[in-house]
């Protein structure tokens, strides 16, 4: 192997000079960038110095295979160290790629035969033994799914499942057959869902749902078409029913710096000063500093009435001495999802014969597999509702739709920002698509 080193004023230059002095396939081994000249470090220049080898033996090449007429044998020449080094690299994504090839000309024959009137129809094609697409660049594997796709599209006589996507009609293969995920990739919708962060099983379900909707006055716009998908997905709780006999209780429990106490602030403040319901405001958060003066403020501009209570026998004075209220909100200290014994001692505050409503504050903000185990380690107490605090804070809603949707989660509340009782309002399906879509075209 032939090893020299170029030196030039610029980095392009000096590659230049490799490919002119040793050719195209001359491996570049090292480049350095130096000073030299000058007087102390002064008026000196900058010169590029790079390394490179060429392998100038040539080597015999093998003898071409015989040839049957359809291929035709490559020229000898001569074979470096570098195509040696490709060669054994992508012979095995060679094969599958010809497999892959050859699985898609057995479609595309598939097509022409299901065109006989005499031919029994073939449900299913296996891939080729031993498949295996862990070695495809992504970027090839973009390539193969649309060639897929469209000669899938072209053999849906043949078997093949079709789904009418929003705006386009594309043919969905078996993910049995090919374990590749294929959404159709002209699809608005499609894309806009994806890059909300809404997971691929979820978003083929809610373009299957919206796709089950019947056309109304000439159709309806996107937005609508997607509220009304969610509202057939997702549990939205809507506006509180007060009871007859009885102050409905709501205990909202959460994660340290979810927004808890703002929170009850303005849901107080939505029933009392919004709705003309009779509200008073209960707190366990007696740990947190300023966390009691910070909701006394709230209750004292609200004109509610609050109580600390900092046992179980406390909380079931207050309540008691407010049962003529209509709703009764209770402001629990912020703990830990990790925080097991935290988590028993709260539980065993609030396991009482007191009829509590437990709504789980959870931060927008927060990433979809911690949101997972905030909620399986809450689920102790028997959450009944979520809040979704902080919206204004974050650029991607595709976390909520997970959630809400894997683990059937009855949504109340979104709060938007810091504002007291402002940044707050009902869930409501139409809101969550509007979220969406807006997310994507931002």
């Amino acid at each position: 192997m032939l090893v020299k080193t170029f030196q030039a004023a610029s980095m392009a230059e000096a590659l230049r000079m490799v490919k002119s002095e040793l050719g195209p396939d001359a491996m570049i081994l090292s480049t350095k960038k130096e000073n030299t000249g000058g007087i102390l470090g002064f008026f000196s220049k900058s010169v590029y110095r790079v390394t490179a080898a060429v392998d100038p033996v040539p080597r015999q090449a093998p003898p071409p295979a015989p040839s049957h007429g359809t291929h035709r044998p490559l020229p000898e020449r001569e074979r470096t160290a570098k195509e040696e080094l490709e060669s054994s690299m992508f012979a095995p994504l060679a094969r599958e790629l010809k497999e892959l090839r050859e699985k898609v000309d057995a479609l595309s024959r598939r097509e022409n035969d299901v065109k006989k009137p005499d031919r029994e129809e073939n449900q299913e094609e296996a891939l080729p033994l031993g498949f295996n697409l862990k070695n495809v660049p992504r970027g090839d594997l973009e390539e193969i799914k649309k060639l897929l796709l469209n000669t899938l599209t072209k053999s849906q006589e043949g078997g093949a499942r079709t789904v009418q996507w929003p705006n386009v009609s594309e043919t969905s293969p078996a993910e049995a057959h090919s374990g590749l995920e294929l959404l159709p990739e002209d699809s608005p919708l499609a894309q806009e869902l994806i890059q909300s962060g809404i997971s691929t099983d979820l978003i083929r379900k809610i373009l299957d749902t919206l796709n089950t909707l019947p056309a109304e006055d000439g159709g309806q716009n996107l937005k609508n078409r997607l509220g009304t998908t969610f509202s057939k997905l997702i549990k939205f709780a809507g506006t509180l029913k007060m009871r007859k006999n009885s102050p409905r209780i709501i205990a909202l429990v959460g994660p340290t710096g979810v927004g808890k106490t703002t929170t009850t602030a303005k849901l107080a403040a939505m029933y009392a000063l919004n709705r003309g319901n009779k509200v008073a405001l209960i707190t366990m958060d007696i740990f947190r500093v300023g966390a009691v003066e910070q909701l006394k403020t709230y209750s004292r501009i609200m004109g509610i009435p609050l109580e600390v209570a900092s046992t179980p026998k406390e909380l079931e004075k207050a309540v008691e001495k407010h049962s003529a209220c209509d709703l009764i909100f209770i402001d629990t200290a912020g703990r830990s999802h990790k925080d097991k014994e935290k988590l028993d001692e709260m539980k065993n505050f609030l396991d009482n014969k007191i009829p509590i409503e437990v709504y789980l504050c959870l931060s927008a903000t927060t990433k979809d597999r911690e949101l997972e185990e905030i909620l399986n380690r809450f689920k102790i107490f028997q959450v009944s509702k979520v809040v979704f605090t902080k919206i204004d804070e974050t650029e991607s809603f595709g976390n909520m739709v997970n959630l809400l949707m894997k683990d059937n989660l009855q949504i109340a509340y979104f709060t938007t920002g810091q504002r007291v009782p402002e940044d707050i309002e009902v869930a409501t399906s139409a809101k969550l698509a509007d979220m969406i879509l807006r997310e994507a075209s931002e």
